[in-house]
C-alpha cells in the first residue's frame, strides 16, 4: 500500500463496528474514550436516517459509549447539508423520522406536500402506503428524488427489515425516476464529514465493517480504510472484491494503541 501520513482524524461506522445486535463491541468503549482524550477530531457515521445525533448519543450512552452529539454524522444530516448547498431554502415532502425531518428544519427546508422541489426518502419503520403514493405522484408531477442511503435492508432482533433502498426501488419502478442517493457509498457522505471536523482525506481513516460500503465510500474518498471483522464483512468475503482496505483488524480494540 502507498505509504500515508499519520493518521490525524477518524471517521467510523456505528453499527458492526462500535455496537452489534444491541450490545457495544469488546474494545469499542475504550477506543472511544482513547479518541475523546487525544483531542483528534473523529465522527461516528450512520446511513440511518431515523434518529437525531441527540438520539443517538442516548442510545450509545446506554451501551456504555460516550459519543457525544456533535461526533455524529448521520445520513439525514448530510442529505440536509446536500439539499441546502443545491437549493437553499427549498421545499421537501418528507418520508422518514425526527433524524431526517429536524435535519431538513435545521438548514431551513420546508416540509410540505403542495408542489415540493424535492420528494425525500428515508428509514422509518412504518412506511405508509398513503405516503408512498403521494411521493409517486409529486415524482410524476416533477419533484426531484432524493433518497438518504441505498442500504435495502435493515437488522432487527427478528431478521432483516426492507429499508430504504427497498422503497426507493418501489417508487422508482412507479415512476421511471432513480433517486439520488446521499448516504454511503456515495463518497459525497465522507467528503460532507471531513468538511464537518475541518480534516483532510490523507491524514483520515475510515473504519468500517462492511466491504461494499464503508471501504468502498472511504476508498472513493481517498481515505486510508481499515476493515475490522465485528460486523458484515468477512476476510474471505474482502478478498472477493476488486479493492482491498488499507487494512484488516479484528476489531477496533486492535486499533487502541495507535490513537
Amino acid at each position: 500500500m502507498q505509504d500515508r501520513k499519520p493518521v490525524q482524524s477518524w471517521l467510523t461506522d456505528m453499527d458492526g463496528v462500535l455496537v452489534h445486535e444491541g450490545q457495544p463491541v469488546p474494545g469499542a468503549p475504550e477506543f472511544v474514550n482513547r479518541l475523546r482524550s487525544s483531542g483528534k477530531p473523529f465522527l461516528v457515521l450512520t446511513n440511518n436516517s431515523i434518529y437525531t445525533p441527540r438520539d443517538l448519543t442516548a442510545r450509545l450512552s446506554r451501551m456504555g459509549l460516550d459519543v457525544p452529539e456533535e461526533a455524529i454524522w448521520s445520513s439525514a444530516l448530510a442529505t440536509g447539508q446536500f439539499l441546502a448547498d443545491q437549493r437553499p431554502g427549498g421545499t421537501a415532502y418528507v418520508i422518514g423520522e425526527a433524524g431526517l425531518t429536524t435535519a431538513l428544519h435545521a438548514v431551513g427546508y420546508v416540509l410540505t406536500d403542495f408542489a415540493p422541489d424535492y420528494v425525500v426518502l428515508g428509514e422509518t419503520r412504518t412506511y405508509s402506503f398513503e405516503a408512498i403514493t403521494k411521493a409517486v405522484r409529486l415524482i410524476n408531477d416533477g419533484a426531484r428524488f432524493i433518497c438518504t442511503n441505498p442500504d435495502v435492508t435493515g437488522p432487527s432482533v427478528e431478521g432483516a427489515l426492507p429499508a430504504a433502498g427497498s422503497v426507493a426501488a418501489m417508487i422508482s419502478k412507479a415512476t421511471g425516476v432513480e433517486p439520488y442517493f446521499v448516504g454511503k457509498p456515495n463518497p459525497m457522505m465522507m467528503r460532507s464529514a471531513l468538511n464537518t471536523i475541518n480534516a483532510h482525506s490523507e491524514s483520515t481513516a475510515m473504519i468500517g465493517d462492511r466491504m461494499d460500503t464503508d471501504i468502498l465510500c472511504g476508498l472513493e474518498a481517498g481515505l486510508e480504510t481499515i476493515l475490522v471483522l465485528t460486523g458484515i464483512s468477512s476476510r474471505t468475503e474482502a478478498e472477493r472484491y476488486p479493492y482491498r482496505p488499507s487494512r484488516i483488524v479484528n476489531s477496533v480494540a486492535d486499533l487502541l494503541d495507535e490513537v
